[in-house]
């Protein structure tokens, strides 16, 4: 199965509706009824990060973490609240290390969490290790904020 064709059903905190997110798309997901912002959150892999992480149109956040990791699992729901929170103006896009090396590999990944921002294709914020969310929140914000000044 393509990536283009992986969708996420993901409910609208504005309407309640319930939408169909495409892991890829053009622009930023909106819900179908009331049009509002969706949080786009997405799985990725070596196979897909490419088309999933690389060519966003939006500023990328990348979770690179691992089932075993407790620090990893304190962090994504922190990061699934900035994705909602940022929704429109972001996409979160979650890589297993274990499951994916190539990727871990060319980012160098040491320890995970390993977080990435990343506008274009290219990374402009990196981070590892677990934060608390008020630190996490002021890294994402001035990394999405010097992702609009390169443009």
């Amino acid at each position: 199965m393509s990536s283009a064709a992986a969708t996420t059903i993901v409910r609208c905190e504005n309407c309640g509706r319930r939408n169909r997110v495409p892991d890829v798309a053009k622009g930023v997901p909106r819900c179908s009824q009331c049009h509002q912002p969706l949080p786009w959150i997405v799985d990725s892999g070596d196979a897909s990060f490419a088309e999933v992480a690389e060519q966003a149109t939006v500023p990328v956040i990348v979770d690179m973490w691992a089932p075993w990791c407790g620090p990893c699992r304190m962090v994504s729901p922190v990061l699934t609240g900035l994705a909602q929170d940022l929704a429109g103006r972001v996409k979160l896009v979650k890589v297993n290390v274990d499951d994916n090396p190539i990727i871990s590999r060319r980012f160098e990944v040491q320890a995970v969490p390993t977080l990435l921002v990343l506008s274009g294709g290219r990374v402009i914020a990196q981070q590892a290790g677990a934060a608390p969310s008020h630190v996490l929140r002021r890294w994402v914000d001035d990394a999405v904020n010097r992702s609009k000044e390169a443009k």
